[in-house]
């Protein structure tokens, strides 16, 4: 218990030493939060999936990721 009784006074006395280094660090920390969330959202919807590619890569027909593509690119309408 002592030890965390000693982190929070840490805490206390950096900001009422230098607060802009303990509120820039905090800021710090939820940013990369937050990207870290936005990257594991993009990669759990597919996020790579581009309409124009700079390469192309070829598919088995029982590949799962084959369900994703388009099967038509629009301008065939």
């Amino acid at each position: 218990m002592a030890a965390s009784g000693q982190k929070v006074s840490l805490l206390l006395r950096g900001w009422n030493e230098i607060p802009e280094i303990v509120a820039s660090s905090f800021i710090a920390v939820l940013g990369l939060g937050f990207g870290f969330a936005g990257l594991y959202v993009y990669n759990k919807n597919d996020g790579s999936k581009r309409k124009y590619k700079f390469h192309y890569t070829v598919y088995r027909p029982d590949d799962p990721r084959v369900a994703n593509i388009k099967t038509h690119c629009g301008l065939d309408e």
